[in-house]
């Protein structure tokens, strides 16, 4: 996949960001499937940054891989805040020592919306050692890829919010 200017340049902002504070990255993504890591990686010299991501789209792979509680995906539902923090939380967990960490869970479409929880509804959250865990409620417009990739410039931007502190 070929990511828009700005998502690149985001990344790399990001990739640099991280590189000079001597901080490793890590995602842990539903809805985007991995695009987020994909846009990291696509920057020259992220080798020094990215350690790993998690590509969880079932709920069984969120409790077994990233520890989300399966009472809070049956309280709350994949798609939610909750899942979205615990989601970030545990992939900085996974990770450990000086990390930076994105949690993406939500529903692209075209189908599986419902009037609570529609079709573009996406929650991000992001996390650094040592600090708050942030989290953004979105609704993006358009087809699938569109909310994939606004996802990922969301999470992007959440992820050097909780860089900067």
């Amino acid at each position: 996949m070929s990511y828009p200017p700005e998502v690149l340049e985001k990344a790399e902002a990001l990739i640099a960001a991280c590189a000079k504070a001597g901080i490793k990255t890590v995602t842990a993504e539903s809805c985007t499937g991995g695009l987020l890591g994909g846009a990291l990686t696509a920057v020259a010299g992220s080798s020094a940054v990215v350690d790993r991501g998690f590509v969880t789209y079932s709920n069984a792979a969120k409790a077994q891989l990233l520890g989300v509680p399966d009472a809070l995906l049956e309280e709350h539902g994949a798609v939610s805040e909750p899942v979205a923090r615990a989601m970030a939380d545990g992939a900085l967990r996974a990770l450990g020592g000086n990390a930076l960490s994105a949690g993406i869970t939500g529903v692209a479409g075209p189908g599986g919306g419902t009037a609570e929880k529609p079709v573009g509804l996406v929650h991000i959250a992001a996390s650094r050692t040592g600090g708050p865990t942030l989290h953004t409620r979105n609704i993006f417009p358009g087809d699938r890829e569109a909310v994939r990739l606004a996802s990922v410039a969301a999470a992007l931007e959440l992820m050097r919010q909780a860089l900067d502190g």
